[in-house]
């Protein structure tokens, strides 16, 4: 369904990434979908997809410059490399720039890596209007509340090793004190409950595909982004 394309981040460098627009080739509201630490793999640009045919202009920036892999070790390596304040303020940002050109509102949303680089892109991308966290977190002292000025949801696993539920609740402390408008969702469910390539031999120990709790999560975002980016 999609295309892969070349943008500009705000220093001018390019950066490509993975876009997929409505089936009827009108630009609905826009946006950006973060990897997880896989890379811009077939199972991401899936996610986009499904955006698309849920009406929406998808962008997946291509965050490891065209590498991707399924091994954990290696995936570990690569997101370990990444310099994350770059990639949020930088290809994150060009992205939903790039999606302003034709979108009138632009949100991100991302997975495992992609979740924690979502909530520092509601930090620190003034341009996003709305941010959907799917299981990941940064370390929350890089997480300045105060800056959130958009609508916020969250999907969390309360049986997740790789991002312990219990930093989940000293997130929501933060984001109370500060008065973000947040929505949090929690699932008795392991990390990466929503991808569906988590199974049988592609299952890591700390992995689980929850179809159920997928498809609430889905559903729940979906509404969410139609309310606030329309």
């Amino acid at each position: 369904m999609g295309e892969m394309i070349r943008f500009n981040r705000p220093d001018g460098q390019q950066v490509g990434g993975y876009l997929a627009k409505p089936r009827a080739g009108v630009d609905g509201p826009g946006l950006v979908v973060i990897q997880e630490w896989w890379g811009l793999n077939d199972q991401i640009q899936g996610v986009a997809d499904r955006f698309a045919e849920a009406g929406y202009t998808a962008l997946v920036p291509d965050l490891y410059r065209g590498r991707k892999t399924a091994e954990a070790e290696e995936a570990n390596h690569l997101m370990t490399s990444l310099d994350f304040g770059d990639a949020a303020g930088q290809d994150v940002r060009g992205a939903v720039q790039f999606l302003k050109q034709t979108c009138d509102r632009v949100g991100v949303t991302g997975f495992c890596m992609g979740g924690a680089l979502t909530l520092l892109s509601v930090v620190n991308v003034p341009e996003v209007d709305a941010g959907v966290a799917w299981y990941g977190y940064p370390p929350l002292e890089y997480i300045d509340a105060g800056r959130i000025k958009v609508p916020l949801m969250a999907h969390w696993a309360t049986q997740d090793a790789a991002f312990p539920i219990a930093n989940v609740d000293a997130l929501e402390e933060k984001l109370k004190a500060a008065g973000v408008g947040y929505e949090f969702h929690r699932y008795d469910a392991q990390h990466a409950f929503a991808n569906e390539t988590a199974v049988g031999e592609n299952k890591l120990p700390i992995t689980g595909y929850d179809a159920d709790c997928a498809e609430l999560a889905w559903t729940r975002t979906l509404a969410f982004f139609d309310k606030h980016l329309g």
